[in-house]
């Protein structure tokens, strides 16, 4: 079993407000959640405005699976106009690692 995970570090743009914030960062969770097929989750910054930290993770049988899941989470973000994608930071481990 492989396990894969990404955190994208986004800057956000005209926000002022943690409304404006989700508002922002909810149709990309679910954008995410449909291209993937993977758990999304904002993961931390929860309390500014203008940043976020988004996290997907991924289980698969095969390491190529998982690396075109991650592949195809970071091609969403960093193609969406209204957010900045800072870093993305990803990590594999196989089930067999100690």
């Amino acid at each position: 079993m492989w396990i894969g995970w990404i955190e994208f570090d986004l800057l956000l743009g005209d926000v002022h407000s943690l409304k404006d914030k989700r508002a922002v960062i909810r149709p990309i969770l679910a954008d995410l959640r449909r291209a993937t097929e993977a758990s999304v989750a904002e993961v931390a910054e929860q309390d500014l405005h203008r940043r976020a930290v988004l996290g997907v993770g991924v289980v698969a049988s095969g390491a190529e699976r998982v690396t075109d899941t991650l592949d195809r989470a970071e091609r969403l973000v960093a193609s969406r106009p209204e957010v900045v994608l800072l870093s993305a930071r990803r990590r594999m481990r196989h089930s067999d690692d100690d």
